[in-house]
């Protein structure tokens, strides 16, 4: 997976995504919307408002849009700063209409609140902090030097000044609660886009190794003939130059090589996946081929069908269809036990007539008790944990986030739990239950069990590989 710095998806480049054209035809939606309001108070409202300074505030935003349309490229994306800029104007030049209509008497105030909630979602937390302090001093400003409003019948229309407070009270508060509001959304859509993408990219690339695989299995099937052939031929002419050393010495390299050739293609096949009759198997040897990858990390792995302990795929009979989300899936769950664990990790299988079950169980530390509730969203961390097993670590909560929506999409259901702490001592590991985290993989039988019938029956015609 690429280096998270680097990520189209990260943070710093989240910053950068606003459109110069986006918020010019937001400012433009908003001349528009400034002018009409205008014209109505004028002509119908009969408010008495100074329409050449209104214009001039107004003609100022048609004058910021002429110039950024004319200097720069419609594709034109803007830095995090320049985002704060345009949005400080488009604050300033609202409060500056706002301040010859009324202030906050004015029923559009409430717009105010409109760039800070943008910043809250486009810009980081200081940019958002600093917009926000700028719009509740604007707004306090409104409060302390009110501007009139009057009819054109000499009427001064004013609220009541603890009705004044309450609006500005109110704008205050909303200014806080909508950015805040907005912007822990925002942070949650995004870290879910950015989970889901690592996701996708680690099930791309499982399938991309199966399907390598199935490309090196059938080279294998096709080159057997002809190194066959050639192992033949150079037998018997090795036999007939039996008296001729020089030219004997040469053919039996050509037979050694072809034996090696044989023996390269033999190894390299045993990973083919792609063939139509390997997209059956049974579950044991799913869970088996997930566990191949941490055999060797030091850590034991017990895998147990009903209780006994599985010698081998052949043990189990029970056949689904062999899909990489699974694999993938339950490869994360037993690579989080191993890193977690003490010294042992059971994986058990189970089923009945309704349910198939794989559990993943570890004697490691658990899960932190007011986590496991949250255990499967992505980003989630302790603050200030460090496991002693793994220092330096920073746990994101991505690798589960990315076994549970693999499993999710084939119909299971996963719970995490952790396991009791008593065990009789003399009870051996191979009967033994998980001390440390458990996680609990469940999924109905019959959406995912492949029936003996179906398993042998036809393959159908042979089909060409696309390369």
């Amino acid at each position: 997976m690429a280096n998270p710095s680097t990520n189209i998806l990260s943070h710093e480049a989240r910053f950068s995504w606003v459109r110069l054209r986006t918020l010019v035809m937001l400012r433009w939606m908003t001349i528009a919307g400034q002018a009409i309001a205008l014209w109505v108070a004028v002509n119908w409202l009969q408010v008495d408002i100074r329409v050449d300074l209104a214009t001039t505030v107004i003609g100022v935003a048609v004058a910021f849009n002429i110039v950024a349309t004319v200097v720069f490229p419609e594709n034109r994306r803007l830095s995090a700063r320049a985002v704060l800029l345009t949005l400080i104007f488009d604050l300033a030049q609202l409060a500056a209409l706002l301040a010859l209509t009324g202030g906050l008497m004015n029923p559009f105030a409430v717009l105010l609140l409109t760039p800070v909630v943008m910043a809250s979602t486009a810009l980081n937390l200081r940019a958002t902090i600093l917009l926000g302090l700028v719009a509740v001093g604007l707004i306090s400003a409104l409060l302390a030097f009110p501007p009139p409003m009057k009819l054109l019948n000499g009427e001064v229309l004013q609220a009541p000044p603890i009705l004044a407070g309450g609006f500005w009270m109110a704008l205050i508060t909303s200014v806080g609660f909508l950015a805040m509001y907005s912007r822990k959304v925002m942070g949650e859509v995004f870290s879910m886009s950015q989970a889901l993408a690592a996701a996708q990219t680690s099930l791309g690339r499982e399938q991309r190794l199966t399907a390598l695989g199935g490309v090196v299995a059938a080279a294998a099937h096709e080159l057997g003939t002809p190194l066959a052939t050639i192992k033949m031929v150079s037998t018997e002419l090795a036999d007939e130059l039996a008296d001729q050393p020089e030219l004997l010495e040469d053919v039996e390299l050509i037979r050694e090589q072809a034996h090696r050739c044989r023996d390269i293609l033999h190894e390299m096949g045993r990973t083919g996946k792609d063939d139509t009759l390997m997209q059956i198997a049974p579950i044991s040897a799913l869970v088996q081929e997930a566990m191949e990858p941490h055999l060797d990390r030091g850590k034991r792995i017990i895998p147990r069908i009903n209780g006994r302990i599985n010698d081998g795929p052949g043990a189990d009979h029970m056949l689904v269809a062999r899909q990489s989300e699974i694999i993938h899936g339950l490869r994360n769950l037993i690579q989080n036990a191993v890193d977690f664990s003490a010294s042992t990790v059971w994986v058990d299988i189970s089923w009945d007539k309704a349910h198939l079950k794989v559990h993943v169980g570890d004697d490691g530390p658990g899960y932190p008790s007011h986590l496991i509730g949250r255990i499967g969203d992505p980003f989630v961390r302790k603050r200030g944990y460090v496991d002693a097993n793994r220092p330096g670590y920073e746990g994101m909560g991505l690798g589960l986030f990315i076994a549970k929506t693999l499993l999710e999409r084939t119909g299971a259901q996963l719970t995490f739990a952790n396991g009791s702490e008593w065990e009789e001592s003399d009870v051996p590991l191979e009967k033994s239950h998980p001390k440390g985290a458990i996680v609990e993989v469940i999924w109905a039988r019959a959406t995912l069990e492949i029936s003996l019938a179906q398993a042998r029956a036809p393959l159908g015609e042979n089909k060409h590989f696309d390369y």
